[in-house]
């Protein structure tokens, strides 16, 4: 798979306690990212953070928080990405989505290819 050297970079901000149903928001995404033929995704769970209610959570309290912030990163050409934002926004309930223009540099599977 290749993609452009300019590209998308999609990053879904979303709490481990989000749900699509009975499963994982986080899980749902990168599922679906792979059942379209995306390039790839990248789960991220946060030590600490808070999002539009301003509740802080962080793994530093006494009782661990059970819902840490998560980033879903996900690179590819643009037109993939925003074909994948219609279905995006139909699942998330609540969290935020950017987008951003990237250079991509290397993009290589481990027997050193380069698609």
């Amino acid at each position: 798979m290749r993609i452009p050297t300019k590209a998308k970079r999609l990053r879904v901000y979303t709490g481990e306690m989000d749900r699509h149903g009975s499963h994982a928001l986080a899980d749902v995404i990168v599922e679906e990212a792979a059942r379209r033929g995306l390039a790839g995704a990248t789960v991220l769970r946060g030590m600490s953070g808070f999002g539009a209610n301003s509740r802080v959570k962080s793994d530093k309290i006494l009782v661990l928080s059970q819902d840490l912030p998560m980033v879903i990163e996900i690179v590819d050409a643009e037109e993939k990405i925003r074909e994948f934002l219609e279905w995006l926004d139909s699942v998330m309930q609540e969290g935020m989505i950017t987008l951003a223009d990237v250079e991509v540099i290397a993009y290589r599977h481990k027997d050193g290819g380069k698609d």
